[in-house]
């Protein structure tokens, strides 16, 4: 298997939101975020998929190692070979994807998190980067669009916690602030043992209030000059705050199900912001 096929199998595989705004993209560029796409996977599924800590450590140590070997041109696996061709081009360096290893790294060493400010540290290194290369490959033009980036992979994360509360909590894991857990009297057992409440409730609605802010904020920060060019990212937009609209209609029942969207729709509302336009 090619390089080229392996990263294509990875991002395809994934079942992601973003597969689908990359189908629209030019053939040079849709090559380039998919090996990128299928680096963030590779080491996201260090996280999930190894359950010896210490394995883990070790893997994602090898690939801060990989990274280092690539970008002195010997990269050794397949998703890095895929990758160094378009990092020139697309401005994609070293401190991005050891960027994105870091947070990774967190999820290894960190089960909670204080508060909001520390949540967006560990966001800022697993989506905001991610979108910082992503608007790269994209076609930015103005450098606030890297401001609109960063934003709105901070809102595509809080989406992504607020879907993932019930499994997170099965690997010891809670992402929502503790801070706001005890401002509305949620107790961790509750979230840990997947128990409801009208206080649960009330706290997720407060989360996803955030995420929303966050949608409008990083969409009045991309520049009209560059709107064209980040349509894949609007598109990522639509089926995340999708996501979270779902996840608000069906009351936020999500200790026990992982609330998703069919592929069909996921492929017409990006399809519907490449031909119409709109969110």
């Amino acid at each position: 298997m090619t390089p080229q096929a392996y990263v294509q199998q990875k991002a395809a595989s994934s079942g992601s939101s973003f597969y689908y705004a990359f189908l629209f993209l030019p053939a040079p560029r849709r090559a380039a975020i998919t090996a990128f796409y299928a680096f963030c996977r590779e080491v996201d599924d260090v996280v999930d998929e190894i359950s010896d800590p210490s394995v883990a450590q070790s893997t994602l140590a090898w690939w801060q190692t990989e990274v280092a070997q690539a970008f002195a041109g010997k990269p050794t696996h397949p998703v890095m070979q895929a990758l160094m061709p378009h990092t020139q081009v697309y401005g994609i360096e070293d401190k991005h994807l050891l960027s994105v290893i870091e947070g990774c790294q967190m999820d290894l060493n960190q089960t909670r998190y204080l508060d909001y400010a520390g949540l967006q540290r560990y966001c800022h290194l697993v989506a905001g980067v991610v979108g910082e290369v992503a608007a790269k490959i994209f076609g930015q033009t103005d450098p606030r669009t890297t401001t609109y980036a960063h934003t709105l992979g901070l809102a595509f994360q809080l989406t992504n916690i607020l879907r993932d509360v019930g499994e997170d909590a099965l690997r010891g894991r809670i992402y929502l602030p503790m801070d706001e857990l005890q401002r509305f009297d949620v107790k961790v057992q509750d979230v840990l043992k997947g128990q409801y409440s009208d206080r649960f409730t009330a706290l997720m609605r407060f989360q996803a209030q955030r995420a929303h802010a966050l949608y409008e904020q990083a969409f009045s920060m991309l520049p009209s000059s560059d709107r064209r060019a980040q349509k894949p990212g609007l598109m990522m937009a639509s089926i995340y705050r999708t996501l979270l609209q779902e996840i608000e209609a069906d009351s936020y029942q999500v200790l026990h199900q992982r609330i998703s969207l069919t592929p069909l729709r996921k492929l017409w509302l990006a399809w519907k912001v490449q031909a119409l336009g709109r969110l």
